[in-house]
C-alpha cells in the first residue's frame, strides 16, 4: 500500500484509539487495590463477554466457525492473544508500581518498531522525509535510554509484546472484532480458573473473607467497565492496520505515549527532568515533521 493514499477514517479511528490508550494509566490508578493478575483476569472476563455477545447478537453462532475457518487463524490468534495478555498485565503492574514514565518510553519505542516491521515484513515504502523522521525519532530513543538510569526493561518488553500483536493481526487480517473474540475466547478459560482460584484461596476479594471486607460496588463496577475500555480501543487499532499503512500506524502511535507522559507527571507527580524533555522533544519533532510531510502530500493530490 503506498502511503500517499490514505483511508482518512482509518487515520481517525487509529488517533480515537491512542487518545483512549493515553489516557488509560488514570483509569487503571483507581484500581490499585487490585492486584495486577486480577485485574488482568477480569479484563479478559468482562472484555469477552462483552465482544462475544455483541458478535451473537449480530452475527449468530457463525461468526467464530467463519473466522477460524481462515487460514493458519486458531494458532495466529492465540498467538496475538497471549501477547496483548502479557502486555496488559506488565503494563497495569507498571502503573501500580510508579513507572508510567516508563511504560510511556515503551510506546514512544513501540512506533520505531512498527515502522520497521512495516518497511522489513510488509514492504511498505517511505520517502526521504519520513525516513528523516524515523531517524530523529530514534535519537530521541537512543537519548532516553542512556539516560533514562537503568535498563528500561519495562519499556523494551511493552514495545516489543505490543508490536508483535499488531505485525500478527496485521498478516492474519481477520475481522477486528471477531478476531478479538476469538483472542478472548482463548484467554477466558484461564482467567476464570485464576479468578475463582484467587477468591477461593482467600487473595481475591469479590466477596468478603472472614475479616477481610469486600472491594465493594465501586471497585467491581470499575472492573466490569474496565472490559468495555480493553475491547473498544483494540478494536479501533485492529480496524486501523487493515485500513493504512502500518509504517503511518507506528507514527500515529506517538499520541498515546504523549498523554501517557503527560498523566504521569501532571497528575500523578513522577519525576521528568531535562535529561527526559530533550529525549521526548526529539521524538515530538519527528511526529510532527512526519505529520506535516503526509498533510502536504495529501493537499498536493486534493
Amino acid at each position: 500500500m503506498s502511503v500517499g493514499t490514505l483511508d482518512r477514517r482509518g487515520v481517525w479511528i487509529a488517533v480515537v484509539a491512542y487518545v483512549a490508550w493515553g489516557l488509560m494509566p488514570l483509569y487503571w490508578h483507581l484500581l490499585k487495590v487490585v492486584p495486577s493478575l486480577q485485574i488482568i483476569a477480569h479484563r479478559v472476563v468482562w472484555s469477552a463477554l462483552f465482544v462475544c455477545g455483541w458478535l451473537g447478537l449480530k452475527y449468530g453462532r457463525s461468526w467464530l466457525r467463519d473466522t477460524l475457518a481462515r487460514p493458519h487463524a486458531a494458532p495466529m490468534l492465540a498467538l496475538s492473544g497471549a501477547l496483548i495478555a502479557f502486555n496488559w498485565g506488565l503494563y497495569i503492574w507498571a502503573v501500580n508500581a510508579g513507572h508510567v514514565v516508563e511504560s510511556a518510553l515503551g510506546y514512544f519505542i513501540n512506533p520505531l518498531l512498527n515502522v520497521v516491521l512495516g518497511v522489513l515484513v510488509l514492504h511498505e515504502r517511505l520517502n526521504r522525509v519520513q525516513w528523516a523522521a524515523v531517524a530523529i525519532a530514534a535519537l530521541g530513543v537512543l537519548w532516553l535510554t542512556r539516560n533514562y538510569g537503568s535498563f528500561p526493561w519495562i519499556a523494551l518488553a511493552l514495545a516489543i509484546s505490543f508490536g508483535s500483536y499488531g505485525l500478527v493481526r496485521k498478516l492474519l487480517g481477520a475481522p477486528p472484532v471477531r478476531g478479538l473474540g476469538v483472542e478472548s475466547l482463548f484467554l477466558l478459560l484461564p482467567a476464570l480458573a485464576f479468578l475463582l482460584w484467587a477468591e477461593s484461596s482467600g487473595q481475591g476479594h469479590l466477596l468478603a473473607h472472614g475479616q477481610t471486607p469486600a472491594w465493594g460496588a465501586g471497585v467491581i463496577g470499575l472492573l466490569v467497565f474496565g472490559g468495555v475500555l480493553t475491547a473498544l480501543p483494540l478494536i479501533g487499532f485492529a480496524a486501523a492496520v487493515q485500513r493504512i499503512p502500518y509504517s503511518l500506524v507506528g507514527l500515529l502511535q506517538y499520541i498515546s505515549p504523549t498523554l501517557q507522559l503527560l498523566m504521569g507527571v501532571l497528575v500523578l507527580g513522577e519525576p521528568f527532568g531535562r535529561e527526559r524533555a530533550i529525549g521526548f522533544g526529539f521524538i515530538w519533532i519527528a511526529l510532527a515533521l512526519y505529520a506535516g510531510e503526509g498533510l502536504w502530500r495529501s493537499r498536493r493530490r486534493g
